[in-house]
């Protein structure tokens, strides 16, 4: 045999047919970095779509007004500043002094403040989400083409902010916000250190940080507290087959660092007048929270969340912004301390692990929510974003399983294509009620400023008494509702204003 059919003959057992050489741009090197860049390409088109809803959203945030809880909270922070909230809180309304401190952070501001609340808040969140990304596939030992991790970290935010049934209650409303959409995200973020760590310092840095961490998110979030102890647990036991000896090590140290930091700011919020106040204003005891009854009666309420959960579709942009990270990231230098080979292998495993989490930690939240919102707990969609954030990141979990199952495939072009197309339509199916969403807000607050300069034009000439009209969205609390019969926060708002006392009026000034 020749040389040169030697070479023809080696060329069909590696692909199938001969390709000659004919030039420079026919070598492997130049073939994979046409590849990258047209992959970065791809994903930097299809990042603009999860952005440029994510921007129209942060925008939308300029008409939101104080509604609500709010009406008692900017008297306070206005009044006695940040002591003063504290105090409320802790002494008085639940206990949640990190709450408190982020009330106090934009009420400071005034209107001003829940104006662009949503702006600086999503940013942040968006931020967070897009770091963790990038970290979790440097940590497991993969590259990824540039923008992919934006693109992940967008699509995630995009479907956790807009995805529920009542967008203004879950990303608009800062009392709510703080609590059930901005605390998880926040817990992500302490996550961050210690998948970044390569030195013993840097390592002992993310332990310091996971338990500070685990206070402030003791003392803001009973739910989000409540979802850590099951992510932690979850971690600890896949940890014995997910993990190398010192990965392993390490990631016990730091669960159990956040387990403990957890445990104190609990306890404190537990412990809190505010806190007992509380359980004795909606009679929830451990043994009314606790017992068979109570049990069985919320998980049949947490079964209809998940049926609302489960038929939301816009959550497939979730499993496909997946698996296009699955498709596109290729296997990189395996780092010390990411997952074995063990992971690998036994996927469905981490799946069902995974599943569990998220059952066993929005059925706790449910439990945790039922004293307050009794029945109601199955449509207050405000306060199931604590276990929501776990979903999101579960199916995009999935779908880079999923991913990483069909890259050996034929097909594989045409399923980054496909799960493109599945975020794009997403990202419309949530565009469409954020923009009728828009309208709304716009009515309201056109509405509620012209009241609010009629109000402190009165209050400044002297009057004590004067007539307030409920302007309301999205199911918003506000003085007088249910056509005057609820009061509930009209003192609040006399407050607000100056005054000795509001009245209850049909008509707009």
């Amino acid at each position: 045999m020749t040389a040169e059919s030697s070479k023809t003959a080696d060329a069909q057992q590696e692909g199938g047919e001969s390709r000659p050489d004919n030039g420079p741009e026919n070598r492997p090197g130049n073939r994979s970095g046409t590849s990258r860049r047209r992959a970065t390409i791809w994903t930097a088109a299809l990042t603009l779509l999860p952005l440029a809803l994510l921007g129209a959203a942060f925008w939308i945030g300029r008409l939101v007004r104080p509604g609500g809880d709010d009406w008692c909270f900017l008297p306070v922070v206005r009044d006695e500043g940040a002591s003063g909230m504290i105090e409320k809180f802790f002494f008085h309304d639940n206990g949640r002094v990190a709450n408190a401190l982020l009330v106090v952070a934009y009420g400071s501001l005034g209107v001003a403040g829940h104006r662009w609340f949503a702006l600086v808040s999503g940013v942040l969140m968006l931020g967070i989400l897009w770091a963790l990304t990038s970290a979790a596939i440097k940590k497991a030992g993969l590259t990824a083409p540039r923008g992919l991790a934006l693109l992940v970290g967008a699509m995630m935010a995009a479907v956790f902010f807009l995805a529920t049934p009542n967008t203004y209650k879950t990303f608009y409303w800062p009392a709510n916000s703080v609590s059930h959409t901005v605390s998880p995200v926040l817990a992500c973020a302490a996550v961050i250190p210690l998948l970044r760590a390569r030195t013993g310092r840097a390592r002992d840095f993310a332990v310091a940080i996971a338990f500070v961490a685990g206070v402030l998110i003791g003392t803001l979030s009973e739910e989000t507290a409540v979802v850590a102890f099951v992510v932690l647990t979850a971690t600890l036991l896949i940890s014995c087959w997910a993990l190398p000896g010192a990965g392993r090590t390490h990631a016990r140290i730091w669960c159990a660092f956040a387990f403990a930091g957890i445990a104190v700011g609990t306890a404190i919020l537990y412990l809190s007048p505010g806190a007992r106040a509380r359980r004795e204003r909606f009679g929830a005891d451990s043994a009314s929270m606790f017992g068979p009854e109570a049990l069985t009666t919320v998980l049949r309420a947490f079964g209809h969340i998940l049926g609302t959960i489960f038929t939301t579709w816009q959550y497939l942009g979730a499993v496909a912004v997946g698996v296009v990270l699955g498709l596109l990231v290729r296997d990189g230098e395996q780092g010390a301390d990411g997952p074995d080979g063990s992971l690998r292998r036994r996927p469905l495993l981490l799946v069902l692990v995974g599943f569990l989490a998220f059952l066993v930690s929005g059925y706790l939240c449910t439990v945790v929510a039922y004293p307050a919102f009794g029945a109601s707990v199955v449509t207050a969609s405000r306060v199931w974003g604590d276990f929501l954030l776990l979903f999101v990141m579960f199916l995009v979990g999935v779908g880079a399983l999923l991913g990483r199952a069909l890259r050996a495939r034929r097909w594989r072009i045409d399923a980054v294509m496909a799960a493109g197309a599945v975020c794009a339509l997403a990202c419309v199916g949530l565009a469409v009620p954020l923009i009728q969403l828009e309208r709304k807000m716009d009515v309201r607050a056109q509405r509620w400023d012209r009241q609010d300069r009629s109000l402190r034009t009165q209050a400044a000439r002297g009057a004590q008494v004067l007539p307030y009209t409920p302007v309301s969205v999205s199911g918003m609390v506000e003085p007088f509702g249910n056509h005057g019969k609820k009061l509930w926060p009209a003192q609040c708002v006399a407050q607000y204003y100056h005054l000795k006392k509001i009245t209850y009026s049909t008509r707009l000034p």
